[in-house]
């Protein structure tokens, strides 16, 4: 990936089905500048081409602190907006591409850093994850998504609060409020988002390209609209001869049985 020297601003590594693709500022706690973004969206590509899944994280002690206010603050406002619209496209690919992505949280997920997570598929954060928008302190906006993706997992409310007040939310706040999925304790987040991914590259494609791309589409429609869509989506990735075989595996328990959890009474 590309890099000043021979420090890569992202890395990559394919670990069996899962890439790993990892921020590489830490000195700058991995804040994104248009560099970054250029290397991170060649890695995207890559994943795309030889993963079945991936994970994002970062390096240091933090995920991401968001935007390089550095180079922001000499842009013009066309630049700025051409820059905010690089972001959206960018990570589109991410939330609209043909993998899952998990996102492993730890230390600062802050203004860009939770849009850039915001843009994965599941989330996981460790005890040391605190969460922040601080856009109004800074005179500033979100300008990589965060107004459509944050806004739908937390709500406008709750986003609001954060980017008017600079209030700082723990991983467990995050968890109740949609932000993450899973917690993890300190250090953890890596394993626990590699495990996830493994499990999702086990699937099969078309159905997790049909809840990457149709499920939140779906979302957007009329009630009408969305269950004519899931009949269509329903039957194509039932048609495939991948489901076939998976569906005579589950009905002559070859399948991998589901993980129950403990307390929870089952036949």
């Amino acid at each position: 990936m590309e890099g000043t020297g021979t420090e890569a601003l992202i890395t990559y590594e394919l670990r069996g089905p899962v890439a790993l693709i990892g921020l590489n500022r830490p000195d700058k706690r991995n804040a994104i500048s248009d560099r970054v973004i250029e290397a991170f969206a060649e890695a995207v590509r890559r994943a795309e081409t030889e993963a079945r899944a991936a994970v994002i994280h970062g390096h240091g002690k933090h995920f991401c602190a968001g935007l390089d206010l550095g180079e922001h603050v000499t842009k013009t406002p066309i630049q700025g907006v051409r820059g905010s619209r690089r972001w959206h496209e960018v990570f589109a690919m991410i939330e609209r591409g043909t993998i899952p992505y998990v996102a492993a949280l730890h230390g600062a997920v802050v203004g860009g850093g939770l849009e850039l997570a915001a843009s994965t598929h599941i989330r996981v954060a460790d005890a040391t994850t605190f969460f922040a928008l601080p856009e109004g302190q800074r005179g500033i906006f979100v300008g990589g998504g965060g107004a459509v993706r944050i806004a739908r997992l937390m709500g406008a409310a709750r986003m609001g609060d954060l980017m008017l007040t600079g209030r700082v939310a723990t991983a467990e706040e995050g968890e109740r409020w949609g932000l993450v999925q899973y917690l993890a304790p300190a250090g953890g987040a890596l394993d626990r988002a590699l495990e996830l991914a493994n499990i999702a590259a086990s699937n099969a494609e078309l159905s997790n390209y049909a809840i990457l791309n149709a499920l939140p589409r779906i979302q957007d429609m009329s009630s009408e609209d969305g269950l004519f869509v899931e009949s269509i989506m329903s039957a194509l990735t039932s048609a495939t001869p991948e489901a076939a075989e998976r569906l005579r595996a589950f009905l002559e328990k070859r399948a991998r049985p589901l993980d129950i959890p403990k307390g929870v009474a089952h036949g």
